[in-house]
């Protein structure tokens, strides 16, 4: 009886205590999760306490910048690895659906960089669009100023720049020793933006230096000696001794082949590059066929847009005839093109403040942060794209930047003014990453995530948004035939990319072929492409993530408007599309759909 009585009581525990016990190992998973997470991201504040921190208003390392050096490389992977390995002993069945998301990105993100580090672009710092010479000044841009404390904050980043190029070039010479180097024509600009940032005239006077500039409102600070001292003394001087290095000895060492898998890494460098960008498994050759079929079928919209301006040959010329000589019109009618800089800002501002009040119709959520146009730097602007986007913070004091390219006049056309805004500002990247930033219900590591063809593939299909707003039914706010042709003409300046980025870097193209390829198919000035093509060569599989991505959101939008019918919505999908933040394209499509069904499942 009495085994019987001890048998029958350890059954009854049992019963309480396996379910006790199994949610005590779900929560211990979720708790590790959760640890790992604010784990990463808080190495990730240390490790770029200039983007990760002080742009989003964490100044706890105000004071520091990042270490480039092969030790710091070396001990962040062996921290990815830790952290991923502590990952995948997770019971990921266990968590919630947005905890599984939490792992999984992570998780995808930590094999990413595992997966990349073996390519060591570490060891290519410095191309005509990134390094020293285009990074160094925007330190003044993160770094606030509103007090002594940031301002000695500021003074302490200057002082350790100098030791940051020394740590690049070391960078560089491993490269150099394993045969790593970058393509000639991609660098070589370089030394003249690196000269003028070292000119003598700084060290003479500190304070037409591009990085006294946020001192220029706090003459009376005791900071600024000791800033104007680090300026001439050790700021001017790291500049000379990199550009004579670049001059010396790396541009010498550089290759003069053009494509990733023409390196030192191979074809499969390259493959790592599309996937990384990408998100998805494409291969080149898929890349390539899809970037050709969507020059096809641009290129017939392009012909309807002539046919309903008023180019004066638009009826008496046909075809490649036709093309060439609107596209010639284009990039030479001074009616085009703005005769001061004032002008071109002022037009991107007013379309900016057009499109703010159309923002409702289409979005039922939006940022917080405000956002302003701006000219990009003299000392960046001659190898720099037209525009590009800088995230701004709230706790930080920094609005959004859409920065315009101001230089050479007579190479930026009215015409794309309009579709490059849409992509830059709003609703583009400042709404989409704004929104990522600000949200309230994540982890805030999940606010830190980008990918190239989530947010390049959403800020070009907002170009197309265009279409949308305003009250013409069929043009939208392109009802003059230039606008809405340079919409078309900046839609196919990403569908060429797909063509021309393979081809540099997987079919052997040479960079002649790609520009003219580039020149026979956009009214993109010739001063672009070859600005677009360099980034291409300097920047491998990049510019693929903007057509894969928007064409990955417009197949998702058409599902969801054939299946939901009436009932679609489109500020709701636009919802589903960016209320979870960047996500990878595999990864957002089943989002979507999983969206679609539970709308379906509420009719």
């Amino acid at each position: 009886m009495q085994l019987r009585y001890i048998l029958a009581l350890l059954s009854l525990l049992a019963s309480f205590l396996v379910p006790a016990l199994a949610q005590a190992h779900l929560q211990d998973d979720a708790d590790q999760l959760n640890a790992i997470m604010d784990e990463h991201f808080e190495a990730l504040i240390r490790r770029f306490p200039l983007t990760m921190g002080s742009n989003r208003g964490d100044l706890r390392f105000n004071d520091k910048l990042f270490d480039p050096s092969p030790q710091a490389q070396a001990s962040w992977l062996v921290q990815i690895a830790d952290r991923l390995e502590r990952l995948q002993t997770l019971d990921l069945d266990s968590l919630t659906t947005p905890q599984r998301l939490d792992a999984e990105l992570l998780i995808y993100n930590l094999q990413r960089t595992n997966q990349s580090a073996q390519f060591h672009a570490e060891q290519i710092p410095i191309t005509t669009l990134s390094g020293p010479h285009i990074n160094g000044p925007q330190i003044a841009r993160f770094s606030p100023v509103s007090n002594e404390k940031q301002i000695a904050d500021y003074a302490a980043r200057l002082e350790a720049y100098p030791d940051v190029i020394d740590k690049l070039i070391q960078q560089m010479r491993l490269g150099m020793a394993s045969g790593r180097v970058p393509p000639r024509v991609t660098v070589e600009p370089a030394i003249e933006q690196t000269r003028a940032l070292g000119d003598e005239s700084y060290a003479n006077n500190p304070r037409q230096s591009p990085f006294f500039k946020p001192m220029t409102r706090h003459l009376d600070s005791p900071t600024v000696g000791r800033i104007e001292r680090t300026i001439a003394k050790g700021i001017v001087p790291a500049y000379q001794k990199l550009a004579t290095f670049l001059e010396n000895e790396y541009v010498p060492a550089a290759r003069a082949s053009f494509g990733y898998s023409q390196g030192v890494d191979g074809i499969q460098a390259y493959n790592n590059a599309l996937a990384m960008h990408t998100t998805t498994n494409l291969t080149a050759d898929q890349i390539h066929q899809i970037g050709l079929d969507e020059v096809t079928r641009i290129r017939k919209l392009m012909f309807q847009t002539i046919a309903r301006s008023d180019f004066p040959q638009r009826q008496s010329l046909q075809d490649q005839a036709l093309f060439d000589a609107f596209t010639t019109y284009l990039r030479t009618d001074k009616r085009f093109y703005h005769t001061t800089e004032d002008q071109l800002l002022m037009s991107y501002r007013n379309i900016s403040k057009i499109v703010d009040g159309e923002l409702p119709k289409l979005f039922s959520t939006l940022p917080r942060l405000s956002y302003g146009v701006r000219p990009i730097p003299a000392y960046a602007s001659a190898n720099a794209p037209t525009a590009y986007y800088y995230p701004g913070s709230l706790k930080s004091g920094m609005a959004g930047s859409f920065m315009a390219n101001v230089a050479n006049l007579d190479q930026r056309p009215s015409y794309d003014a309009m579709a490059l805004t849409f992509h830059e500002a709003v609703p583009g990247h400042h709404l989409q990453i704004s929104l990522a930033r600000e949200m309230q219900s994540v982890h805030p590591l999940r606010t830190t995530y980008r990918y190239s063809a989530y947010v390049e593939g959403w800020a070009l299909y907002a170009e197309g948004l265009g279409l949308e707003m305003g009250e013409d039914p069929q043009y939208g706010l392109y009802t003059n035939a230039y606008d809405d042709f340079g919409r078309l003409n900046m839609e196919m300046w990403r569908a060429l990319r797909l063509v021309v980025d393979t081809g540099l870097h997987a079919f052997g193209w040479t960079r002649e072929q790609a520009i003219q390829y580039m020149a026979a198919n956009s009214a993109l000035t010739a001063h672009n492409i070859k600005a677009e093509v360099d980034r291409y060569i300097g920047w491998p599989g990049q510019a693929c993530g903007y057509k894969i991505g928007q064409l990955t959101i417009l197949k998702l939008r058409r599902q969801a408007e054939q299946r939901l019918g009436k009932a679609f919505d489109v500020r709701a999908f636009h919802e589903a599309v960016l209320g979870n933040g960047p996500l990878p394209l595999p990864v957002l499509q089943t989002h979507v759909q999983r969206w679609i069904e539970s709308q379906l499942s509420d009719l």
